[in-house]
């Protein structure tokens, strides 16, 4: 069976509050876009994985499509499986290829061996691989809090409007975006934002990890502001970085515009 894992952007990010845990609170709206991996599981006589398309950094065993499958073998009896991930998503990029990854690995294992499992179940096996796993077992946008694994329905459509992405040869580390982040509790939440038009959100829509890897890469900030100049009407940093988007009112084809930087387009649904 083959599967299809999206891409998502971040509209805004709020770091609130540091956790016991080491981890952070944070609000968000995860949106999915039509940027793909492929990935298969069939049923076999023998566990294996394989890779192909853009290369990832690590051993096999650590991606994140072999831990989801050995998180389901512990509670869950069922034949071995051949999984290939065919790699599209660009790494260090904040748009979410890894945890989209593992989440629909559980979905296409739960399909193939008959689990039975409903969303909700699938949803707290993702939390435990990654904050925002859960989400990319949902398929539509939603606001994530906690650690982003608290998911909301998000008051936002973008249906018809164009997304322009980008990715300068640049990785941005999420570890160290957060070690100079400085958490703000106290202000307008992106949920009640995203309400306003879209023509309000330049001013009103923070990503807090943007001011530090803005100057830490400064080819990241100055993709945002050429997407402002060639007409833009919201831009922003996804996640922690690099991937920079553009959403236009109209389809529009900026690849020269970027060169040497990845680059893909497509409209929002």
């Amino acid at each position: 069976m083959v599967a299809f894992p999206f891409a998502k952007i971040n509209l805004g990010l709020h770091i609130l509050s540091k956790r016991t845990d080491g981890f952070h609170n944070i609000e968000t709206c995860f949106y999915p876009i039509g940027l793909c991996d492929i990935l298969e599981v069939i049923p076999s006589g023998d566990f294996s994985f394989t890779q192909s398309g853009l290369e990832v950094d690590g051993l096999p065993g650590d991606n994140l499509c072999v831990k989801a499958y050995h998180l389901l073998k512990k509670d869950f009896a069922f034949g071995e499986a051949q999984i290939h991930l065919h790699k599209i998503i660009p790494m260090g990029a904040g748009l979410g290829g890894g945890s989209s990854n593992a989440a629909f690995t559980l979905r296409l294992l739960n399909q193939v061996f008959e689990l039975k499992m409903e969303k909700e179940q699938l949803k707290n096996y993702a939390a435990q691989l990654g904050s925002d796993c859960s989400f990319f077992i949902e398929d539509q946008p939603m606001i994530g809090v906690g650690r982003g694994e608290i998911l909301n329905h998000a008051p936002v459509k973008l249906k018809g409007f164009f997304l322009v992405l980008v990715k300068p040869d640049v990785h941005s580390s999420t570890h160290e975006a957060y070690a100079s982040i400085k958490p703000t509790a106290n202000r307008n939440s992106i949920k009640e934002i995203l309400k306003l038009s879209m023509q309000n959100w330049k001013k009103e829509i923070t990503n807090d990890f943007e001011k530090t890897i803005f100057e830490k890469h400064p080819i990241i900030g100055k993709a945002k502001e050429k997407f402002y100049s060639l007409g833009a009407t919201y831009s922003g940093m996804s996640g922690s970085g690099a991937s920079v988007f553009g959403i236009f009112e109209k389809p529009i084809d900026l690849k020269n515009e970027f060169p040497e930087m990845f680059y893909w387009s497509g409209e929002l649904k």
